[in-house]
């Protein structure tokens, strides 16, 4: 007789990914034959350039399929050095980078190579789903500091002081942000490291995986940069995913204190080894090749986005801040809680709204309790105009319909 599987307390902690569930729903309709319009994942609708793929390609025939240093070849490391030079006006040594699987391999072994149990990990909400499960899996407790609409959905300097404590490990920044699009001045950041000052136990990672996503000239900062005394305590994040057309490709990678990156470096040993090794070369060729097809594409992100805040805007009981970057809209629905839906559905939380859109309009949406902040949900504007139009007509009589 076999024994029942039970699931570690650590697991037991944790919820399954919001984002990929909302997806896996619409998906199920799709399979049926219902014209669902998804816009939960987080994937850009464009491919990879070709000159990336064209170097994976090379690299195959090179016969570069073999085990890598654990945490990056060499050549891709130096490429990084030179990108957060050139971008960032930050300097690094390869001793100092991580090249992960994706962007969170990097988050997740920063926290199991520094947390203890009881330590605490500061994130502002909303929040990337992903933060607070990974702080928990590693031992620590997630603190959340509210961003409200109101600010832009930016965390605020009183916010931050109020979160912190003498337990405080680390504090998560992402801009621009998953789930709302929001992304920090200079000056936003300024305001922020005053606060970080008075706190030196206090680490920083910065996720800055939507950095060559903004609009309407945005000035992308990094903290970093912005506050160089806060340097040693900093590890900055990022990856090729998402500007680049990456996701499947699985490379993310960040910079910060060598004794960080190199325990980082020993938690990968013992569990993933080195990052795909075709996928690291494809790398190289994107942060050290073209950028030209950037700007076309963010012109694209820009004119969906705004497509998309017109539909909301025309909504009762919907508002929408303007985001800056990444292509998400994190509309509040407050106007809608309490009401019934054209069908019948009783309105009580941002989860019935979207369970409501998903089963009366046929648009899939994730709800913004799974990013901490509530109620709202996030629109993912990273798919065709043609179905962002018909989501935005249908998201629109769904709420005229409610009453």
């Amino acid at each position: 007789m076999s024994a029942a599987f039970v699931s570690s307390e650590a697991l037991s902690r944790v919820q399954p990914s919001a984002t990929i569930a909302a997806t896996q729903k619409a998906r199920e309709l799709k399979a049926k034959g219902i014209d669902v319009i998804s816009l939960g994942a987080g994937e850009p609708d464009f491919d990879t350039p070709d000159h990336i793929k064209d170097a994976a390609i090379e690299a195959i025939r090179r016969g570069e399929t073999k085990y890598t240093a654990v945490d990056g070849i060499a050549e891709l490391k130096e490429a990084i050095c030179v990108k957060f030079k050139r971008d960032n006006g930050l300097d690094y040594k390869p001793s100092q980078v991580n090249v992960s699987p994706g962007g969170k391999p990097v988050i997740y072994n920063a926290f199991a190579a520094t947390l203890n149990p009881g330590d605490e990990v500061v994130i502002p909400a909303p929040y990337w789903v992903s933060y607070p499960d990974m702080a928990v899996l590693c031992g620590g407790k997630p603190v959340f500091a509210e961003a409200t609409a109101r600010d832009g959905y930016k965390l605020r300097p009183e916010a931050l002081e109020k979160a912190i404590s003498p337990r405080t490990k680390w504090l998560v920044l992402n801009s621009p942000s998953n789930p709302t699009g929001a992304a920090y001045t200079a000056d936003d950041l300024k305001a922020l490291a005053d606060v970080l000052r008075r706190h030196p136990h206090v680490w920083i990672l910065t996720d800055d995986m939507y950095e060559y996503l903004v609009y309407d000239g945005f000035e992308f900062a990094t903290i970093a940069a912005v506050a160089p005394d806060l340097y040693e305590r900093t590890l900055t994040m990022n990856g090729v995913s998402k500007a680049y057309a990456m996701t499947g490709w699985r490379i993310g990678y960040a910079a910060g204190p060598e004794a960080l990156i190199k325990a980082m470096a020993k938690m990968m040993s013992q569990t993933t080894s080195n990052p795909c090794s075709i996928s690291q070369w494809a790398a190289l060729a994107a942060i050290s090749g073209p950028h030209d097809f950037l700007a076309p594409r963010n012109e694209a992100f820009k004119n969906r986005r705004d497509m998309v805040l017109g539909h909301l805007r025309q909504c009762d009981g919907l508002t929408a801040p303007t985001p800056e970057g990444a292509f998400y809209v994190f509309p509040e629905c407050s106007g809608l809680i309490g009401k019934t839906s054209g069908k019948g559905k009783k309105l009580n939380t941002d989860s019935d709204v979207c369970d409501a859109l998903l089963e009366e309009a046929y648009v899939a949406a994730v709800p913004g309790s799974a990013f901490g902040y509530a109620p709202a949900f996030r629109i993912s504007y990273a798919t065709s105009d043609e179905a962002l139009r018909k989501a935005g007509e249908r998201i629109a009589e769904f709420c005229k319909a409610a009453k």
